[in-house]
């Protein structure tokens, strides 16, 4: 089979390539930053954000101590969901950079990786936001609630809620680590399997670090979904490994004797 032209193509001229990719993939994100602050500025993002912790402010408003906090809070706003928006931009200039180098039955693996990637990072951002966040506020506030008045300042509850989500949505990624480590050898369907009962504690130990305090429902609200990527890990590190000698079947039969 005749190679990819280019994927043959001098290191210079890969480097120029990956460049353009890089200035297209930043003008993305600047025009997603640009169209995001102006939404931030005609409605009010903020109220949405601060959702999760508005039943505990008993009718009060999260407070700033700089009067540059408002437009930072804004500008905070605008870069995650600009990136947000520049995404799909950002994938597809990645994939196109990829693509020349990567085999055929690699191509078909790498679009659903990136497809399925996407959606479990936004799937852990939704769960911290509507679940996890809420239960964590509600045993974070019971504490010490009738000795203590809060103010809650709104950039340290938007770096806390912020941080959270990220953690979050990097934990749900764990299937697509798992399918890369099995896709090299790393990890085996068998070594999973016998893994189980280290992974409730490491999913544990996880759901405790994210989660702050000792509220039992929300380290089960959390751990649960975990251990069940787990299992979802397992599933989809069997179906690759069979790919995997089946490919190397064939071609060790293709190989004339």
């Amino acid at each position: 089979m005749a190679a990819n032209p280019q994927a043959e193509m001098p290191f210079l001229d890969h480097l120029e390539e990956l460049r353009w990719r890089i200035l297209w993939s930043l003008s993305a994100f600047v025009a997603g930053f640009a169209i995001a602050f102006v939404l931030a500025t005609k409605y009010d993002f903020i109220l949405l954000l601060e959702h999760p912790i508005a039943p505990y402010l008993q009718g009060r408003k999260l407070i700033v101590t700089h009067p540059a906090d408002p437009f930072r809070l804004t500008l905070s706003v605008s870069i995650w969901l600009g990136l947000v928006l520049a995404l799909p931009v950002i994938l597809y200039q990645l994939w196109s950079f990829l693509a020349p180098a990567l085999h055929k039955h690699e191509k078909r693996v790498v679009i659903p990786v990136f497809f399925f990637g996407t959606i479990l990072f936004l799937s852990g951002i939704a769960l911290s936001y509507f679940v996890i966040l809420p239960i964590t506020l509600r045993f974070l506030f019971s504490i010490q609630a009738t000795s203590l008045d809060m103010f809650i300042s709104a950039r340290e509850y938007f770096g806390f809620a912020i941080a959270m989500s990220l953690a979050m949505g990097a934990v749900f990624e764990l299937p697509i680590l798992i399918i890369g480590l099995t896709a090299v050898g790393v990890v085996t369907p068998k070594f999973l399997q016998k893994f189980r009962r280290y992974a409730v504690v490491l999913c544990l130990v996880a759901s405790a670090i994210i989660t702050p305090g000792a509220d039992p429902l929300s380290l089960l609200a959390l751990a649960l979904p975990l251990y069940g990527l787990y299992e979802v890990s397992v599933v989809a590190s069997a179906v690759v490994h069979r790919r995997k000698l089946r490919r190397a079947g064939a071609d060790l039969g293709g190989v004339p004797a």
